[in-house]
């Protein structure tokens, strides 16, 4: 939206308001100013000047030699206009001026004769397409004025970036409105309450649906003269960047850009049957050709202008080639109307034809203004254009709608705005643009938004009018009380994430698949018929078949990675993933969801690391056994202290699953159940999913691994007395694991024990057979005394016979 500053002030009276500080108002109020701007700045070095002589060219017969007086300099100018002439005042650009177009003047010969400047036209100067003549000014102004004083241009254009909310404010006195609300000064209008004569028996108006076009009003004018508009006008126009095209058509622009509402001008005679329709497109009505000459094609839900007989105007949009007014229009019929904003936008946008009057429409203009608007224009058009408007005319308000009467709570407003308000304040900013409000009682107030404001639909809408118009500065800032206390983060969450990066930093990548699969990976997988894994969920409308049921397993999608990995000749790899397995549990109910962990292990031990520096030996058993006890250990559930809280052990009969390895397979158990397994993958399963190489794999329960409680960290200060280390070699039955050697000793309870660890296991030659070593390392320290020997033989002399003894073992010798 432009608007000029002088245009402005002809309606509200400013004050001592800079054009920046009305702007910063403006902008705080949310009508955001994009910019203040001369108008026709291009004009400033321009001035006035008087012919005080005229002579023929002694080299042209078109060309005129004119002396020409500027203040106290006297100028000689070669001018070839037709009508200049002695004693005429008109626009000189002098040596160094730059015109409009960017064209520099400068003295130059002209058919041998030098010309020190250039007589201007309008359309030399911006001003029109008018170049039949040098311009013409009143023969009373002096010589040397500056132009743009002269012609009234030294003025500020103001332009404001409208949201879509604010239909009220595409308008000279909408936004005169909202200034008349910082200054508290009264708002003069042009024209007050009117009210039209209805009825008029020489045209008539018909709406087929009113929702469409809630009222439609008409006046019929004769007589009018169509000429160039008064320059008021066009100065007017020109300002905000409109262009003049002719009185009439000038008016209906102004009155637009002044109110808001936009009009439309028939030429009367053309209209057929002297009838106006409003109406959707006949089916034979497929094309339309608009004012600017483009044939347009016409859609069903489109809304037309018509006379008796055809189309004259696309409504809100653009008028019709075949009513337009031209030079030889005496009589014309003036249309403002309230059309449905979203048929205007949308036709708009379908036609690619936006304009001034499309934009207030698809917005929303004031149904109230329509005679306002229309009267305004009337009385303008029969000053500058000769004409009589017929007395009456037709105004149809079939959408009229009911009144918008709201309450509004003082302490709702003062609670929200963080200030305290009473009801003469609130009234106060209120009545200031325009909304009627009385007190109820107290605490309320009745309120009645004009109908121009049509975003007021709410108490919440009018608690924001009086924040806007208090000023958001003048609103004191106050933080919110926000307690320091630091937030508290999901147990299970900050565990996953533990896990994760472990898992990554001992070189697995993160794997994230589908939770929706296809059931064959259950066979492949070699699950017995009645294996409570094979109950799945089914979609029911699957993105394909190979995900048309959710997944009660992790492993056999990791499997199709690695697959893929060992096409790419990606050999070695280490994957993992946390996710969901779903459980069905009835047709109506939601499935259970358990979270898990699995990780696969394949390939060369080191990965790509090159041979130079590690062997190429492959990943076995104990590596994820390995990674395991990382875990286990780091999460603080395994390794410090005496016991154990998750502990390996080997799987009973019926315990193994039909795809692991049950000569590879270890179980993880906790006191509150099966925590998972680890074990190397059946060749048989592996060759089902086309992978010829060694698998091993761990598979947890990731919700019971997240419920264990991890041992209490103790403090114990660093040891000041030495250690000693002893170790054992004991002969045991092959059957004794070697993890039940370490228990017993940490059981032992012995105090001077402080770590213990297992470092050979050893069978064949030249032990017998049925019999393994097992070496053990022992670290014996006291936190007050160095120990003695003694001391530490006693200690471990107790540990060799408690181990032998246990397990029918005996040192080994040599």
């Amino acid at each position: 939206m432009k608007f000029t500053l002088s245009w402005l002030k002809e309606y509200v009276d400013t004050g001592d308001l800079s054009p920046e500080a009305l702007a910063d108002h403006l902008t705080m109020l949310g009508l955001e100013v994009d910019g203040v701007t001369e108008v026709f700045p291009d004009l400033k070095s321009l001035k006035t000047a008087k012919v005080l002589s005229v002579e023929p060219h002694p080299n042209a017969e078109t060309l005129h030699l004119c002396e020409v007086a500027v203040g106290e300099d006297t100028y000689s100018i070669v001018c070839g206009a037709p009508n200049v002439r002695k004693d005429l005042i008109t626009a000189i650009a002098l040596p160094g001026t730059v015109m409009p177009d960017g064209t520099k003047i400068k003295p130059s010969k002209v058919r041998g004769i030098t010309s020190n400047g250039m007589l201007c036209s309008e359309r030399e100067l911006g001003l029109s397409d008018s170049h039949t003549g040098i311009m013409e000014l009143p023969a009373d102004l002096e010589h040397g004025l500056p132009l743009r004083k002269v012609l009234g241009l030294d003025d500020l254009q103001i332009e404001v970036d409208l949201t879509p909310n604010r239909p009220d404010c595409a308008s000279v006195i909408g936004i005169a409105r909202e200034v008349a609300g910082i200054t508290r000064t009264p708002l003069t209008l042009p024209v007050g309450e009117v009210s039209m004569e209805r009825g008029s028996c020489e045209f008539k108006v018909d709406i087929e649906d009113s929702e469409q076009c809630p009222r439609y009003a008409a006046r019929l004018i004769k007589g009018v003269t169509i000429a160039p508009s008064p320059w008021w006008v066009r100065k007017r126009l020109l300002s905000i960047g409109l262009r003049p095209i002719n009185n009439v058509v000038d008016i209906t622009n102004l009155v637009m850009m002044e109110y808001g509402q936009p009009l439309h001008a028939f030429d009367y005679d053309t209209l057929e049957g002297k009838q106006i329709l409003v109406r959707s497109p006949r089916s034979n009505e497929t094309t339309f050709t608009t004012l600017d000459g483009v044939e347009r094609s016409l859609e069903a839900d489109m809304l037309l202008i018509c006379d008796a007989a055809q189309p004259v105007a696309v409504a809100g949009v653009m008028g019709g080639l075949n009513s337009e007014v031209t030079a030889t229009t005496t009589n014309i019929l003036l249309e403002s109307a309230c059309f449905n904003p979203i048929s205007i936008r949308r036709t708009a946008r379908r036609l690619n034809l936006p304009s001034e009057a499309s934009y207030r429409f698809e917005r929303g203009v004031d149904p109230d203004g329509c005679i306002t608007a229309m009267e305004r224009a009337v009385s303008l058009l029969s000053e500058v254009a000769g004409g009589t408007a017929v007395p009456g005319g037709v105004d149809l308000y079939g959408g009229i709608r009911p009144l918008n009467s709201l309450t509004l709570r003082i302490s709702r407003t003062s609670a929200l705005l963080g200030i305290d308000l009473d009801y003469n304040k609130i009234a106060d900013v209120l009545q200031s643009i325009g909304i009627r409000c009385i007190e109820k009682d107290k605490d309320t107030l009745w309120v009645n938004p004009p109908t121009f404001r049509i975003d007021i639909e709410r108490e919440v809408d009018l608690v924001e009018e009086v924040a806007r118009l208090i000023g958001y500065n003048n609103i004191p800032t106050s933080l919110p009380t926000v307690s320091l206390s630091y937030p508290e983060q999901d147990p299970q969450r900050r565990l996953r994430a533990q896990t994760a990066t472990l898992l990554t930093g001992m070189g697995f990548s993160e794997a994230i698949n589908y939770s929706f699969v296809t059931e064959k990976h259950l066979s492949l997988m070699r699950l017995a018929e009645d294996d409570l894994r094979r109950r799945q969920v089914t979609l029911l409308n699957p993105l394909s078949e190979e995900q048309s049921v959710m997944r009660t397993m992790l492993l056999p999608a990791l499997l199709e990675n690695l697959k893929r990995n060992i096409n790419f000749q990606k050999n070695s790899v280490k994957l993992f993933e946390m996710g969901k397995v779903f459980t069905p549990q009835g047709e109506n109910e939601q499935p259970i969801e358990k979270e898990r962990l699995v990780g696969i292990l394949s390939g060369r031990r080191n990965g790509e690391a090159s041979s130079l520096h590690f062997n190429d030996e492959n990943v076995d058993i104990l590596d994820a056994k390995g990674n395991l006890e990382q875990i286990l250990e780091t999460l603080r559930l395994q390794g410090c202290g005496s016991i154990d809280l998750v502990q390996f052990r080997i799987p009973e009969q019926g315990e193994v699953d039909p795809y692991s390895d049950s000569s590879q397979c270890l179980l993880l158990d906790t006191e509150k159940g099966i925590l998972g397994q680890l074990a190397r993958l059946q060749p048989e399963v592996a060759r089902n999913f086309g992978i010829k190489q060694e698998i091993f794999f761990f598979d947890l329960d990731l919700e019971l691994l997240c419920s264990l409680q991890a041992i209490p960290k103790k403090f114990s200060s660093l040891p000041v007395f030495p250690a000693v280390k002893r170790d054992i070699a004991l002969l045991v039955p092959e059957d004794v694991k070697a993890g039940d050697l370490l228990k017993t000793i940490r059981a032992s309870k012995e105090k001077f024990i402080e770590h213990c660890e297992i470092f050979d296991v050893y069978q064949g030659k030249p032990l017998e057979k049925g019999m393994k070593s097992i070496a053990i390392s022992m670290t014996y320290r006291s936190p007050s005394k160095t120990l003695t020997e003694k001391n530490v033989t006693k200690s471990h002399t107790k540990i060799i016979q408690q181990l032998t003894s246990q397990f029918n073992g005996s040192l080994r010798e040599g």
